[in-house]
């Protein structure tokens, strides 16, 4: 089986209603906010951090609309304040909406995810745009903004009374991954690192990604679980604590040791889905999105 681009048959490809950020900002922790993604294929948690000098921004969700949507949501908690953007990783559900704040806030990214923007940014616009329907139409006009800060490794934001820490992991979903992290709240934003109730979205679509790295993302994982986060907000599913990083660790672990396993018995790519899929569909039976149980089969065989 070959694996080229998402599957438009479930899941992701078959969105029940427009993927748009929707819904009202819900405070967390003190001045730390989410629009959650209410569980709508395509939508991510979006985060709002208002400290008393600035107020920064965490992803914008897919297209112009999204974008303009969390601008006013972030305009509305942090007043006069000057805003800050950043984002968790490159993908279309996450950063395509990145145009509405130009000129309206001070745009950071990491070095990796500026690079993957310029070098992937088109091929996924394209990719998701064959998705059709609402998809389609909420990439209509995307422009891809450069952002005005650039950083490497990890760097750190006073939004005045609120520190909030921004660091970069090595590749594992994508290869500028970012987490947001507030120390004094625990708060963790994870984007796509986590999903809570979701099989674990591994991009791996020759010819257009094959970057994704299942080894250094478990790697990943054991670090987040070191920071000791009373609140993660992952990339797409409900808040949770600690225990979702450990359950998307075990689960990746579990994938990575099966397929070696598998395939030095010398079992091809089909046969080693065919064994796992069931297997892992009776471990999570309440996760969504089997398809990418096939794709992580398949980054780990080229790995």
């Amino acid at each position: 089986m070959a694996i080229t681009e998402p599957d438009t048959s479930t899941g992701v490809g078959a969105v029940p209603v427009p993927p748009v950020v929707g819904g009202s900002p819900e405070e967390i922790a003190d001045g730390v906010f989410v629009i959650p993604d209410r569980r709508v294929p395509l939508v991510p948690n979006v985060g709002l951090i208002v400290g008393d000098r600035a107020a920064l921004v965490v992803d914008t969700g897919m297209g112009p609309r999204s974008g303009a949507v969390v601008l006013e949501a972030a305009r509305e908690l942090a007043d006069d304040r000057p805003l800050f953007l950043t984002l968790t990783h490159f993908h279309p559900e996450h950063g395509y909406g990145a145009q509405a704040f130009g000129g309206a806030a001070t745009i950071v990214y990491n070095r990796e995810q500026r690079d993957e923007f310029f070098q992937k940014g088109g091929p996924y616009l394209e990719m998701f745009r064959g998705m059709g329907g609402g998809v389609a139409e909420q990439l209509e006009g995307v422009e891809f903004v450069d952002p005005h800060v650039v950083y490497e490794g990890a760097a750190d934001l006073d939004l005045g009374g609120k520190v909030v820490q921004l660091r970069t992991w090595g590749t594992a979903h994508s290869r500028g991954d970012q987490t947001v992290w507030l120390p004094e709240e625990r708060v963790l934003f994870a984007g796509d690192l986590v999903e809570n109730r979701f099989f674990p979205i591994v991009p791996f679509f020759p010819p257009h990604d094959t970057d994704v790295d299942g080894g250094g993302w478990i790697g990943v994982l054991d670090g987040l679980e070191r920071l000791a986060p009373g609140i993660v907000v992952p990339g797409h599913g409900e808040i949770s604590d600690a225990g979702v990083i450990a359950d998307v660790r075990d689960y990746l672990t579990l994938l990575r040791d099966e397929t070696e396993r598998l395939a030095g018995e010398g079992k091809d790519a089909d046969a080693i889905v065919a064994a796992l899929e069931p297997r892992m569909h009776a471990l999570h039976p309440n996760w969504e999105n089997p398809m990418w149980i096939t794709t992580g089969v398949h980054s780990f065989l080229a790995k």
